[in-house]
């Protein structure tokens, strides 16, 4: 049996990261993924601008430990990223006793395929032609 989950978008919302009160870091991040639109007969459909009409998705993704660190520390919003892991869901009781049901992605490894704004001193060669 299998559970893998692979995603190639661009981060939605700055990363959320905290340490749980067991000092493990968590950081959460909302990948969107595009797809061809359909029409009600199943067709792919032209915007006003003449490309294919695109749906998206935002999928919730949960990192843990050393990956929580990296991508919480390097990874900024509009940042292409693939990610590698697994669907988990997830039920609780709202406050109101309200049954509810959410699902996200567990990742084992996120790829940087674009340059996030990054927080860490190295990027401070303004100079550096290699550096945008």
């Amino acid at each position: 049996m299998t559970n893998i989950a692979i995603l190639t978008g661009r981060i939605a919302r700055e990363p959320d990261t905290r340490e749980t009160k067991g000092g493990t870091n968590v950081t959460g991040i909302t990948v969107v993924t595009d797809r061809p639109a359909r029409d009600k007969d199943g067709k792919t459909y032209k915007d006003e601008n003449g490309y294919t009409a695109k749906e998206s998705e935002f999928h919730r993704v949960t990192c843990f430990n050393g990956l929580a660190k990296t991508v919480g520390q390097y990874c900024s919003k509009g940042q292409l990223v693939s990610v590698q892991g697994r669907i988990h869901y997830t039920q609780w009781e709202d406050k109101d006793g309200v049954t509810r049901y959410g699902t996200e992605i567990l990742a084992d490894k996120v790829d940087f395929l674009s340059r996030g704004n990054g927080s860490s001193d190295d990027n401070d060669n303004k100079d550096d032609p290699e550096i945008d």
